[in-house]
Protein backbone atom coordinates (compact mmCIF):
# COMPACT_ATOMS: atom_id res chain seq x y z
CA UNK A 1 0.00 0.00 0.00
CA UNK A 2 0.90 3.37 -0.56
CA UNK A 3 -0.05 6.56 0.73
CA UNK A 4 -0.46 10.25 -1.11
CA UNK A 5 -0.89 13.35 0.45
CA UNK A 6 -1.83 16.50 -1.80
CA UNK A 7 -2.86 19.82 -1.51
CA UNK A 8 -5.34 21.61 -3.11
CA UNK A 9 -3.51 23.49 -5.46
CA UNK A 10 -2.11 20.36 -6.57
CA UNK A 11 -3.97 18.78 -10.18
CA UNK A 12 -2.38 15.71 -10.32
CA UNK A 13 -4.56 13.76 -8.07
CA UNK A 14 -7.51 15.71 -7.81
CA UNK A 15 -9.29 12.99 -10.76
CA UNK A 16 -8.16 9.97 -9.00
CA UNK A 17 -9.77 11.44 -5.78
CA UNK A 18 -13.01 12.41 -7.18
CA UNK A 19 -13.61 9.16 -9.43
CA UNK A 20 -12.94 6.47 -6.46
CA UNK A 21 -16.07 6.60 -4.84
CA UNK A 22 -17.66 5.28 -8.30
CA UNK A 23 -15.91 2.82 -8.40
CA UNK A 24 -16.43 1.61 -4.57
CA UNK A 25 -20.21 1.95 -5.35
CA UNK A 26 -20.25 0.41 -8.66
CA UNK A 27 -23.16 -2.24 -7.22
CA UNK A 28 -24.72 -0.39 -4.86
CA UNK A 29 -27.65 0.24 -5.94
CA UNK A 30 -28.88 3.36 -3.30
CA UNK A 31 -25.44 4.85 -4.01
CA UNK A 32 -26.29 9.14 -5.46
CA UNK A 33 -22.91 10.29 -6.87
CA UNK A 34 -22.60 13.62 -6.39
CA UNK A 35 -22.32 16.45 -8.84
CA UNK A 36 -19.21 16.39 -10.45
CA UNK A 37 -18.83 19.97 -10.37
CA UNK A 38 -19.70 20.32 -7.24
CA UNK A 39 -16.58 18.33 -6.36
CA UNK A 40 -13.99 20.12 -8.60
CA UNK A 41 -14.79 23.26 -7.06
CA UNK A 42 -13.80 21.84 -3.45
CA UNK A 43 -10.14 22.20 -4.22
CA UNK A 44 -10.57 26.09 -5.69
CA UNK A 45 -8.68 27.92 -3.25
CA UNK A 46 -9.70 31.20 -5.17
CA UNK A 47 -13.77 30.43 -4.83
CA UNK A 48 -14.51 28.33 -2.40
CA UNK A 49 -15.64 30.26 0.41
CA UNK A 50 -14.11 27.48 2.79
CA UNK A 51 -10.86 28.69 1.82
CA UNK A 52 -10.89 32.13 3.24
CA UNK A 53 -10.22 30.81 6.67
CA UNK A 54 -9.76 26.90 5.80
CA UNK A 55 -7.56 25.05 4.96
CA UNK A 56 -7.80 21.25 3.66
CA UNK A 57 -5.47 18.41 3.02
CA UNK A 58 -6.18 15.14 1.18
CA UNK A 59 -5.00 11.81 1.21
CA UNK A 60 -4.99 8.82 -1.56
CA UNK A 61 -4.55 5.16 -0.85
CA UNK A 62 -2.96 2.36 -3.46
CA UNK A 63 -2.83 -0.88 -3.96
CA UNK A 64 0.23 -2.54 -5.11
CA UNK A 65 -0.92 -2.24 -8.93
CA UNK A 66 -1.78 1.36 -8.34
CA UNK A 67 -5.43 1.14 -7.71
CA UNK A 68 -6.96 3.83 -5.81
CA UNK A 69 -8.24 1.77 -2.48
CA UNK A 70 -8.90 4.84 -0.22
CA UNK A 71 -9.47 8.23 0.76
CA UNK A 72 -9.76 11.08 3.13
CA UNK A 73 -9.89 14.71 3.13
CA UNK A 74 -8.98 16.74 6.99
CA UNK A 75 -9.38 20.03 7.03
CA UNK A 76 -8.87 23.21 9.93
CA UNK A 77 -11.09 26.08 9.92
CA UNK A 78 -10.04 28.68 11.42
CA UNK A 79 -12.99 30.85 11.73
CA UNK A 80 -14.48 27.66 13.53
CA UNK A 81 -11.71 27.17 16.17
CA UNK A 82 -11.93 31.11 16.60
CA UNK A 83 -15.71 31.12 17.29
CA UNK A 84 -15.71 28.23 19.51
CA UNK A 85 -12.73 28.57 21.02
CA UNK A 86 -11.04 24.87 20.42
CA UNK A 87 -8.52 23.42 18.04
CA UNK A 88 -10.97 21.22 16.08
CA UNK A 89 -10.06 19.06 13.16
CA UNK A 90 -12.63 18.07 10.61
CA UNK A 91 -12.43 14.72 8.31
CA UNK A 92 -14.38 14.68 5.31
CA UNK A 93 -14.96 12.52 2.18
CA UNK A 94 -13.90 9.30 4.01
CA UNK A 95 -14.39 6.78 1.44
CA UNK A 96 -12.40 2.73 2.08
CA UNK A 97 -12.57 -0.74 0.67
CA UNK A 98 -12.99 -3.20 3.42
CA UNK A 99 -9.85 -3.20 4.54
CA UNK A 100 -9.03 -2.02 8.41
CA UNK A 101 -5.29 -1.05 7.29
CA UNK A 102 -6.43 1.08 4.73
CA UNK A 103 -8.89 3.00 6.78
CA UNK A 104 -5.96 2.97 9.59
CA UNK A 105 -3.21 4.16 7.24
CA UNK A 106 -5.26 6.73 5.62
CA UNK A 107 -6.65 8.34 9.19
CA UNK A 108 -2.98 8.48 11.15
CA UNK A 109 -1.89 10.58 8.04
CA UNK A 110 -4.60 13.13 8.90
CA UNK A 111 -4.02 12.84 12.60
CA UNK A 112 -0.30 13.85 11.90
CA UNK A 113 -1.76 16.59 9.69
CA UNK A 114 -4.21 17.94 12.45
CA UNK A 115 -1.53 17.11 15.17
CA UNK A 116 1.22 19.35 13.40
CA UNK A 117 -1.44 21.52 12.55
CA UNK A 118 -1.89 22.53 16.53
CA UNK A 119 -5.24 20.41 16.81
CA UNK A 120 -6.30 18.26 19.54
CA UNK A 121 -9.21 16.34 18.57
CA UNK A 122 -10.77 15.71 15.31
CA UNK A 123 -14.43 15.51 14.90
CA UNK A 124 -16.17 14.72 11.72
CA UNK A 125 -17.64 13.99 8.62
CA UNK A 126 -18.46 17.15 8.43
CA UNK A 127 -18.00 19.48 4.63
CA UNK A 128 -16.67 22.44 3.14
CA UNK A 129 -19.93 24.24 3.53
CA UNK A 130 -23.57 24.02 5.05
CA UNK A 131 -25.06 22.48 2.27
CA UNK A 132 -22.79 19.41 2.28
CA UNK A 133 -24.12 16.19 4.26
CA UNK A 134 -22.81 15.04 7.11
CA UNK A 135 -22.30 12.28 9.41
CA UNK A 136 -21.70 8.74 8.92
CA UNK A 137 -24.74 6.47 8.30
CA UNK A 138 -25.49 3.83 11.03
CA UNK A 139 -29.07 3.02 9.99
CA UNK A 140 -31.36 3.22 7.18
CA UNK A 141 -28.50 1.48 4.67
CA UNK A 142 -31.63 0.09 2.27
CA UNK A 143 -33.08 3.69 1.36
CA UNK A 144 -31.61 5.85 -0.90
CA UNK A 145 -30.09 8.69 0.03
CA UNK A 146 -30.69 12.38 -0.75
CA UNK A 147 -28.83 14.47 -2.95
CA UNK A 148 -25.79 15.30 -0.72
CA UNK A 149 -26.65 13.20 2.30
CA UNK A 150 -23.71 10.61 2.99
CA UNK A 151 -23.85 7.32 2.21
CA UNK A 152 -21.89 4.63 3.26
CA UNK A 153 -20.83 0.80 3.85
CA UNK A 154 -22.03 -0.78 6.93
CA UNK A 155 -18.98 -1.41 7.80
CA UNK A 156 -17.53 2.28 7.91
CA UNK A 157 -18.70 2.92 11.79
CA UNK A 158 -17.22 -0.05 13.16
CA UNK A 159 -13.72 0.81 11.59
CA UNK A 160 -14.14 4.53 12.83
CA UNK A 161 -14.60 3.31 16.36
CA UNK A 162 -11.78 0.60 16.14
CA UNK A 163 -9.89 4.11 15.82
CA UNK A 164 -10.73 5.28 18.85
CA UNK A 165 -13.98 7.61 17.29
CA UNK A 166 -16.57 7.95 19.90
CA UNK A 167 -20.41 9.13 19.04
CA UNK A 168 -20.73 13.24 19.72
CA UNK A 169 -24.00 13.16 18.51
CA UNK A 170 -26.31 11.70 15.81
CA UNK A 171 -29.12 13.23 13.48
CA UNK A 172 -32.51 11.73 12.50
CA UNK A 173 -33.89 11.16 8.68
CA UNK A 174 -37.77 11.27 9.10
CA UNK A 175 -40.15 10.21 6.34
CA UNK A 176 -43.67 11.19 5.79
CA UNK A 177 -46.42 11.21 2.92
CA UNK A 178 -50.15 11.97 2.68
CA UNK A 179 -51.00 8.90 4.24
CA UNK A 180 -49.54 10.21 7.79
CA UNK A 181 -51.48 11.22 10.21
CA UNK A 182 -51.28 14.83 11.33
CA UNK A 183 -53.75 15.58 14.34
CA UNK A 184 -55.77 18.31 13.29
CA UNK A 185 -54.54 20.02 16.56
CA UNK A 186 -51.31 21.50 14.70
CA UNK A 187 -53.15 23.36 11.88
CA UNK A 188 -55.50 24.61 14.66
CA UNK A 189 -52.87 25.84 16.08
CA UNK A 190 -50.81 27.20 13.53
CA UNK A 191 -54.32 29.06 12.23
CA UNK A 192 -54.59 30.45 15.36
CA UNK A 193 -50.76 31.53 16.05
CA UNK A 194 -51.09 33.27 12.53
CA UNK A 195 -53.94 35.39 13.58
CA UNK A 196 -53.24 35.64 17.26
CA UNK A 197 -49.45 36.67 16.77
CA UNK A 198 -49.82 38.24 13.27
CA UNK A 199 -47.34 35.50 11.82
CA UNK A 200 -47.16 35.38 8.06
CA UNK A 201 -45.68 32.84 5.77
CA UNK A 202 -44.09 33.96 2.44
CA UNK A 203 -44.24 32.13 -0.33
CA UNK A 204 -42.08 32.67 -3.60
CA UNK A 205 -43.26 32.68 -7.58
CA UNK A 206 -39.39 32.69 -9.00
CA UNK A 207 -36.09 32.28 -8.33
CA UNK A 208 -34.95 36.07 -8.81
CA UNK A 209 -37.51 36.53 -5.82
CA UNK A 210 -35.96 34.18 -3.87
CA UNK A 211 -32.46 35.73 -4.45
CA UNK A 212 -33.70 38.91 -3.15
CA UNK A 213 -34.49 37.59 0.37
CA UNK A 214 -31.43 36.20 1.07
CA UNK A 215 -30.44 38.29 3.56
CA UNK A 216 -33.47 37.35 6.03
CA UNK A 217 -32.39 34.48 5.18
CA UNK A 218 -28.69 34.33 6.17
CA UNK A 219 -30.07 36.54 9.48
CA UNK A 220 -32.25 33.82 10.40
CA UNK A 221 -30.25 31.26 10.08
CA UNK A 222 -27.29 32.68 11.55
CA UNK A 223 -29.85 33.57 15.20
CA UNK A 224 -31.82 30.11 15.13
CA UNK A 225 -29.43 27.43 14.06
CA UNK A 226 -25.97 28.77 14.66
CA UNK A 227 -26.02 28.47 17.89
CA UNK A 228 -24.31 24.61 18.67
CA UNK A 229 -21.10 22.98 18.51
CA UNK A 230 -22.17 21.73 14.96
CA UNK A 231 -23.00 25.03 13.10
CA UNK A 232 -21.62 28.93 13.05
CA UNK A 233 -22.82 31.90 12.07
CA UNK A 234 -22.51 32.37 8.04
CA UNK A 235 -20.44 34.68 6.53
CA UNK A 236 -21.33 36.47 3.45
CA UNK A 237 -19.53 33.96 1.28
CA UNK A 238 -20.74 31.15 2.96
CA UNK A 239 -23.88 32.34 2.56
CA UNK A 240 -23.37 32.90 -1.21
CA UNK A 241 -21.73 29.34 -1.51
CA UNK A 242 -25.04 27.87 -0.12
CA UNK A 243 -27.35 29.80 -2.11
CA UNK A 244 -25.13 28.89 -5.39
CA UNK A 245 -25.37 25.39 -4.27
CA UNK A 246 -29.09 25.09 -3.94
CA UNK A 247 -30.67 27.63 -5.89
CA UNK A 248 -29.90 25.60 -9.26
CA UNK A 249 -32.28 22.73 -7.81
CA UNK A 250 -34.94 24.79 -6.08
CA UNK A 251 -38.64 25.31 -6.45
CA UNK A 252 -39.30 28.71 -5.14
CA UNK A 253 -42.86 27.04 -3.62
CA UNK A 254 -41.03 24.96 -1.46
CA UNK A 255 -38.46 27.74 0.59
CA UNK A 256 -40.55 29.92 2.78
CA UNK A 257 -40.33 32.04 5.19
CA UNK A 258 -42.22 33.09 8.54
CA UNK A 259 -42.45 36.73 9.41
CA UNK A 260 -43.82 39.03 12.42
CA UNK A 261 -44.72 42.51 12.11
CA UNK A 262 -42.44 42.45 8.68
CA UNK A 263 -39.45 41.23 10.66
CA UNK A 264 -38.55 37.52 9.42
CA UNK A 265 -38.39 34.69 12.47
CA UNK A 266 -38.49 31.94 10.67
CA UNK A 267 -37.84 29.56 7.16
CA UNK A 268 -38.15 26.49 5.65
CA UNK A 269 -35.69 25.32 3.16
CA UNK A 270 -37.03 22.14 1.14
CA UNK A 271 -36.46 21.34 -2.59
CA UNK A 272 -37.14 18.69 -5.03
CA UNK A 273 -35.15 14.75 -4.25
CA UNK A 274 -32.83 14.95 -7.61
CA UNK A 275 -31.18 11.57 -6.46
CA UNK A 276 -32.81 9.20 -9.29
CA UNK A 277 -31.32 12.24 -11.41
CA UNK A 278 -27.82 11.94 -10.64
CA UNK A 279 -27.90 8.15 -10.77
CA UNK A 280 -28.68 8.40 -13.88
CA UNK A 281 -26.53 10.73 -15.03
CA UNK A 282 -23.73 9.61 -12.76
CA UNK A 283 -23.25 13.27 -11.37
CA UNK A 284 -21.93 14.97 -14.83
CA UNK A 285 -24.18 17.65 -15.81
CA UNK A 286 -22.73 17.59 -19.36
CA UNK A 287 -23.72 17.02 -21.89
CA UNK A 288 -26.77 16.12 -21.50
CA UNK A 289 -27.06 15.18 -17.48
CA UNK A 290 -29.20 19.06 -17.52
CA UNK A 291 -31.80 17.63 -19.13
CA UNK A 292 -32.19 14.54 -17.28
CA UNK A 293 -31.84 17.10 -14.06
CA UNK A 294 -34.59 19.73 -15.74
CA UNK A 295 -36.84 16.47 -16.10
CA UNK A 296 -36.64 15.06 -12.86
CA UNK A 297 -37.54 18.45 -11.34
CA UNK A 298 -40.57 18.26 -12.31
CA UNK A 299 -41.66 14.20 -12.38
CA UNK A 300 -39.89 13.91 -8.43
CA UNK A 301 -42.82 12.76 -6.72
CA UNK A 302 -40.28 13.41 -2.93
CA UNK A 303 -39.52 16.64 -0.68
CA UNK A 304 -36.32 17.22 0.80
CA UNK A 305 -36.76 19.34 3.91
CA UNK A 306 -33.17 20.29 4.20
CA UNK A 307 -33.47 22.44 7.08
CA UNK A 308 -36.27 24.68 9.70
CA UNK A 309 -35.57 27.04 11.94
CA UNK A 310 -37.28 29.70 14.17
CA UNK A 311 -35.97 32.39 16.66
CA UNK A 312 -36.58 31.10 19.93
CA UNK A 313 -39.07 33.71 21.74
CA UNK A 314 -40.99 32.14 19.14
CA UNK A 315 -40.88 28.52 19.71
CA UNK A 316 -43.38 27.91 22.73
CA UNK A 317 -46.07 30.20 21.54
CA UNK A 318 -47.11 28.07 18.49
CA UNK A 319 -44.40 28.70 16.07
CA UNK A 320 -42.94 25.54 16.02
CA UNK A 321 -46.88 24.41 15.04
CA UNK A 322 -46.63 26.60 12.05
CA UNK A 323 -43.56 25.11 10.71
CA UNK A 324 -44.58 21.17 11.03
CA UNK A 325 -48.25 22.97 9.27
CA UNK A 326 -46.10 24.20 6.30
CA UNK A 327 -44.25 20.96 6.11
CA UNK A 328 -47.55 19.28 5.53
CA UNK A 329 -48.86 21.50 3.70
CA UNK A 330 -45.74 21.20 0.75
CA UNK A 331 -46.53 17.63 0.60
CA UNK A 332 -49.98 17.03 1.21
CA UNK A 333 -51.59 20.18 -0.72
CA UNK A 334 -49.51 19.93 -3.77
CA UNK A 335 -49.99 18.93 -6.87
CA UNK A 336 -46.74 17.39 -7.40
CA UNK A 337 -45.31 16.09 -4.33
CA UNK A 338 -46.92 13.04 -2.68
CA UNK A 339 -43.77 12.18 0.02
CA UNK A 340 -40.92 13.75 1.58
CA UNK A 341 -37.85 13.27 4.52
CA UNK A 342 -36.92 15.39 6.93
CA UNK A 343 -32.88 15.32 7.06
CA UNK A 344 -30.42 15.28 9.50
CA UNK A 345 -32.49 16.74 12.56
CA UNK A 346 -29.99 16.58 15.21
CA UNK A 347 -30.95 14.67 18.46
CA UNK A 348 -30.86 17.33 20.93
CA UNK A 349 -34.60 17.39 21.55
CA UNK A 350 -35.08 14.52 23.84
CA UNK A 351 -39.14 14.76 22.72
CA UNK A 352 -38.65 14.70 19.52
CA UNK A 353 -39.43 10.56 18.73
CA UNK A 354 -42.59 11.36 20.68
CA UNK A 355 -43.53 13.95 18.24
CA UNK A 356 -42.52 12.09 15.34
CA UNK A 357 -44.43 9.55 16.43
CA UNK A 358 -47.54 11.14 17.11
CA UNK A 359 -47.27 13.44 13.78
CA UNK A 360 -46.73 10.09 11.69
CA UNK A 361 -43.33 10.85 10.84
CA UNK A 362 -41.71 7.25 10.40
CA UNK A 363 -37.55 7.31 11.46
CA UNK A 364 -35.61 6.01 8.10
CA UNK A 365 -32.29 7.08 8.84
CA UNK A 366 -29.27 7.89 11.33
CA UNK A 367 -26.57 9.53 10.61
CA UNK A 368 -23.46 9.54 13.36
CA UNK A 369 -21.26 12.59 14.09
CA UNK A 370 -17.71 11.68 15.74
CA UNK A 371 -15.49 12.78 17.72
CA UNK A 372 -11.65 11.65 18.99
CA UNK A 373 -9.14 13.14 20.82
CA UNK A 374 -5.63 13.25 19.08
Amino acid sequence: MKLIEFEPQEKRYRKGFIEFPFKLYANTPQWVPPLRIDMKNIFNTQKHAFYQSGKAHFILAFDDSGQTIGRLAVMENQRYNAYFKTKTAFFYLFEAIDDFSVVKALFDSGFNWAVNHGLTKIVGPKGFSVMDGFGTLIKGFEYRPAFGQIYNPPYYPTMLEQLGFEKKWDAYTGYMDRASKIPDKIFQVAELVQKKRNFKVLEFKSKAELRSFVPDLRTLYNKSLADDSRNMPLSGADMQTMVNQFIKFADPKLIKLIYKNDKAIGFLLAFPDISKALQRCKGRLFPLGWIDLLRELKQTKCINFNGAGLLEEHRRIGGTALLYAEIYKSVISSKNYTYGEMLQVRDNNPNMMLEWESLGIELRKIHRFYQRKL
